[in-house]
């Protein structure tokens, strides 16, 4: 399971600590501290700590002495201004700091966003536990045969029933073999060597702290529709403790980032040929048929038109 009775123990009694400070605070993200948010089938997401809430952005753009020394409406535009035009450094003034626990796959893919400080449970030290993760029968899928990092639909209930066991066969397998190898009366071997046995869908955990700019570009890539199911169900987490921290940069974030297109200098040539009057065909556009099907996705419209 995610989270063990003692484990829980050791939250309530974070969560019912109080402490006073100077610094400014986010009431609807404090009410999320330390709470763990459940994902997959022994995962769990929590917030640890931050730093900073929106009216720190607009204090970094302005460079100002104090802050609330401007409306509301002024702040929220003026963040929406700078996310529009792609000004980072005001929103890298913002820090939080989560507790991930992952299969170790989905960690690989993770540290691929690498501005951020990361401290992982270390299996030179500690032995892990015998949790490895199992998709549901309806996220057993195929190879997409248009995407080579994607997945297609979902294979037929005994498909995946026999994919299910191979999975949960293998892990049990080789954890068993790690134990045995571990055994300090039997083989003894040491816990760095041991752990190279272990399947990619072992749960490893660790302390991921990042800025807001840099959480943000994490969401975009991670809580898109063709990002992996496994990694998307944590950024959709994020993207909801983002609303509950910074509802106004997370309002900027949401109309001029998830909900934005972006154009090549090519394809606003077409659409300014299209305006003008001019039939355009995607032989005559200089684009190539995957960006000329992409402009079109991103209009809602038919390629053929």
């Amino acid at each position: 399971m995610p989270i063990s009775a003692e484990q829980r123990a050791e939250i309530d009694a974070q969560r019912v600590a109080h402490h006073t400070t100077l610094r400014p605070t986010v009431p609807a993200l404090e009410s999320l501290l330390y709470t763990p948010f459940e994902l997959l089938d022994h995962g769990f997401l929590r917030v640890i700590d931050y730093m900073g809430d929106d009216g720190a952005v607009v204090q970094a753009a302005r460079v100002s002495y104090g802050r609330g020394t401007k409306k509301v409406s002024e702040d929220a535009g003026l963040i929406r201004y700078l996310m529009r035009h792609r000004h980072s450094t005001p929103f890298e003034m913002c820090e939080i700091k989560f507790h991930v626990k992952l299969p170790v796959f989905v960690a690989r893919q993770w540290i691929r966003h690498r501005m951020a400080n990361v401290n992982e449970y270390s299996a030179r030290y500690s032995i892990l536990d015998r949790e490895f993760y199992l998709p549901t029968p309806e996220q057993v899928a195929g190879q997409s045969r248009s995407n080579r990092q994607g997945r297609a639909d979902a294979l037929d209930a005994d498909t995946a029933a026999r994919v299910l066991d191979m999975l949960r066969a293998d892990a049990t397998r080789c954890f068993d073999d790690y134990e045995t190898m571990l055994d300090p009366d039997g083989i003894g071997l040491a816990r760095e060597l041991a752990r190279m046995n272990l399947t990619l869908n072992t749960y490893t955990q660790w302390y991921w702290k990042t800025d807001l700019h840099n959480l943000m570009n994490f969401i975009g890539l991670r809580a898109d529709p063709h990002a992996q199911y496994e990694i998307r169900v944590y950024a959709d987490v994020m993207r909801d403790i983002l609303r509950a921290w910074v509802p106004a940069t997370a309002d900027a974030f949401e109309q001029y980032r998830l909900g934005a297109a972006t154009f090549s200098k090519g394809m606003l040539a077409v659409l300014r040929r299209r305006l003008a009057g001019e039939t355009v065909a995607q032989s005559d556009s200089g684009l190539s048929k995957r960006e000329w099907e992409e402009m079109h996705a991103a209009l809602g419209f038919s390629a053929e038109i």
